[in-house]
């Protein structure tokens, strides 16, 4: 690898399998060092262990900040700086119609998925302004920009994600950090399969058939989002803030060609804006 991060220190929450994993082993392999920051104890340390002395597990429960403000501690115990935070926990939230959704699930869908960001932003901040440097990116999602392809809640909580990620941005560029979000389209982890306890199976069927109506033709990896977050994190993006970068395989630009009805994808003549003879 280039060392793209040499000598930086990355807080990954939601390190323990997925996008984040493959974040920590991206991130580490271009040399950072990374707080692998998940609920997850046997995952977490799992992927601490493979990263050897650049990764170390902190046990986290993104919805307290208590637990948040620890895992910023850990790093600046550990490696004395804090470079990149990469707010990517998350889950799908309440599920069903409008009518059903019970306020106690509401509570933990927003808690998980806008509150744990809100926090990490909250106590990394400090830390980069003494700085003067620093980045934080968070998952957000395409279904925080487009319709009918989430849950409600799941879909207002990343639109949440993007507009927080776009003010705190303006905030904090005069200190030289910079605030980006990720809206991955569908991407085929252990968490969009549906199951408590999904096999590798499941997610092989995800990656199998759930991208066919993208117009790549496929469903995202986890190393499609690590790779646009070492982007974000690395200099290579030095001016780019406020952003939400969409890596989601062409779905929000709309239908693949094949879905396209037939009379647009067919070269008919336009005679009938020609002249006879023409």
């Amino acid at each position: 690898m280039s060392g793209k991060l040499e000598g930086k220190v990355a807080v990954i929450t939601g390190a323990a399998s997925g996008i984040g994993a493959q974040t920590a082993r991206l991130f580490a392999s271009e040399g950072a060092c990374v707080v692998i920051a998940d609920m997850q104890v046997d995952k977490g340390q799992s992927v601490a262990e493979e990263l050897g002395e650049a990764g170390i597990f902190h046990q986290v429960d993104v919805r307290s900040e208590e637990d948040i403000a620890a895992i910023m501690d850990t790093a600046m115990a550990e490696w004395g700086r804090l470079d990149i935070l990469f707010n990517n926990a998350g889950f799908g939230g309440a599920l069903g119609p409008i009518e059903a959704i019970k306020l106690e699930d509401y509570d933990l869908t927003f808690d998980v998925l806008v509150k744990s960001v809100f926090l990490g932003m909250k106590h990394a901040a400090p830390i980069m302004k003494q700085q003067n440097s620093g980045n934080i990116i968070s998952t957000a999602s395409v279904a925080g920009l487009m319709n009918g392809v989430s849950p409600h809640l799941y879909g207002v909580a990343k639109a949440a994600v993007i507009k927080l990620t776009e003010t705190v941005s303006l905030e904090l560029g005069e200190h030289n950090i910079r605030v980006n979000a990720i809206c991955p389209g569908m991407v085929a982890t252990p968490l969009v399969t549906g199951r408590l306890k999904p096999t590798e199976e499941d997610v092989a069927a995800i990656r199998d058939n759930a991208g066919k109506d993208t117009p790549l033709g496929r469903s995202g990896v986890p190393e499609d989002i690590a790779e646009a977050a070492l982007f974000l994190a690395s200099d290579a993006s030095s001016y780019i803030t406020g952003h939400a970068l969409v890596v989601d395989g062409g779905i929000t630009s709309g239908p693949s060609w094949p879905e396209w009805p037939e009379y647009m994808r067919s070269p008919l003549p336009l005679r009938m804006y020609r002249p006879e003879g023409a």
